[in-house]
């Protein structure tokens, strides 16, 4: 069995060195060659917010369907504290962050990913004074980042450290900015580069940290200014590409989408938004496009060729909608069809060349999780505990909805045949009883 999981994994590891579309992993011929490059991961690995790519794509085969509070639940655990991270898995431990005491006690907790059982607890940060948040967020929205023996943890301004798997800090810093509704936005992980997106009251910036010691590399400050203190406040985390012209860090901010050089910070080109607060969805990559969303108080929906320099906002946007754009989820590219869900319900597939829609429903209950696509399958998980399972196209099809007590606000991870889902008090492992 493990030789065949051997050659199954170099299989995997020689296809993607020879594919470009990390948002499309079934060699559509219609997707162009030069997109997402694909990261040679197993699909046991889900090691950073929406997995492999940042993008909600998981190679994994054989999850359930369906589940409910005894049915396919191979292990349910107790989180104490409350976070909205994500978990993230890679061998045989799994990592969520949660806080305690109203944010004055940041954790780290790892767990045996076939039993749940606890293996570490390490308290990260104790801020003696921390700012309100919004009654949606925690002090523990971040979802940390697994690598080889290390784990980065992100608390925005209340620390960001890296930890040993085995629980010893290796480095702590903070990363000062002030922020409007509490911490959010999740690092990433770019060679031997943390990139960490800062986008508070006071100042806005994008950084760069050594992963080895946490010193800083690089900063590029964005200098976006308004009258209405909301207007500069981003939660969004950024999200690297692979483009023709090379690498790309994508920041969907206050009053910009903006890309960055990932290696030394100097910004490439922007795209100029309507005046909005609370950026909060990841942009994604796919067919050669990017594709952002956002925004409380004018919500759009766009697609950029990324292809450009200097502002691009009359030049290279393709397309842009104002119908059903999620506030919090975001999107989902598989194929040649977009996939978002509003935060009241409406779940539309749009045609990426054009953001015309093929069609829109409406699912039950409010959305602020990002959906997923594993297993030839899309999941939609709302706020009340009810997962919408939908086949993939241009037709609508319901295939399962299956509830869970408590809410929904994290995330979920895949890992090998399971699906890793976070309530406010639990974390599940969900999976086919018959395996």
């Amino acid at each position: 069995m493990r030789r065949l999981l051997n050659w199954h994994i170099l299989v995997h590891c020689y296809l993607a060195s020879i594919l470009a579309n990390a948002s499309d992993l079934s060699q559509d011929p219609a997707v162009p060659a030069k997109a997402e490059k694909i990261q040679s991961v197993s699909p046991a690995e889900w090691s950073q917010f929406r997995g492999p790519g940042g993008q909600g794509h998981s190679t994994a085969t054989g999850l359930p369907l369906t589940w409910s509070e005894t049915t396919n639940v191979s292990w349910k655990r107790e989180i104490e504290g409350s976070g909205w991270s994500s978990p993230v898995t890679r061998g045989k431990q799994l990592w969520v962050t949660t806080a305690l005491d109203s944010g004055k006690s940041l954790l780290a907790i790892s767990l045996d990913l076939t039993t749940g059982e606890q293996l570490q607890r390490i308290e990260v940060f104790t801020p003696q004074t921390v700012r309100s948040r919004h009654a949606q967020n925690s002090y523990a929205s971040p979802t940390p980042i697994l690598e080889g023996d290390r784990v980065y943890v992100h608390f925005g301004p209340y620390g960001t450290a890296c930890l040993t798997t085995d629980g010893e800090i290796v480095w702590k810093t903070r990363l000062a900015h002030k922020t409007l509704y509490g911490p959010s936005s999740s690092p990433v992980l770019f060679r031997d580069l943390l990139i960490v997106q800062c986008h508070g009251t006071d100042v806005r910036y994008v950084t760069a940290l050594d992963k080895a010691t946490g010193q800083a590399v690089w900063q590029a400050r964005h200098d976006y200014k308004s009258p209405k203190l909301e207007l500069h406040n981003a939660e969004s985390t950024p999200l690297v590409i692979h483009t023709d012209g090379g690498a790309q860090l994508i920041c969907n901010v206050a009053g910009h989408v903006l890309a960055y050089d990932p290696r030394t910070g100097n910004r490439l080109w922007s795209v100029q938004q309507a005046e909005n607060y609370a950026q909060v969805p990841r942009p994604v990559y796919g067919n050669g496009l990017l594709f952002t969303a956002g925004g409380y108080y004018s919500p759009v929906l766009f697609a950029v060729r990324p292809d450009g320099r200097g502002d691009v906002t009359t030049s290279h946007v393709k397309w842009s909608l104002r119908e059903a754009v999620p506030h919090n989820p975001s999107p989902l590219v598989i194929k040649q069809e977009l996939y978002v869900v509003s935060d009241n319900g409406v779940a539309s597939c749009l045609d990426t060349r054009t953001g015309q829609a093929h069609w829109r429903k409406r699912l039950a209950g409010k959305f602020f999780t990002s959906p997923i696509f594993a297993d030839g399958k899309i999941y939609f998980f709302n706020e009340e505990g009810v997962t919408t399972v939908l086949a993939p196209g241009t037709r609508f099809q319901n295939l399962a909805t299956n509830k869970l007590a408590g809410r929904i606000m994290a995330s979920p991870a895949v890992s090998g045949k399971a699906i890793y889902l976070r309530t406010d008090r639990h974390l599940y492992c969900l999976a086919r009883k018959s395996d």
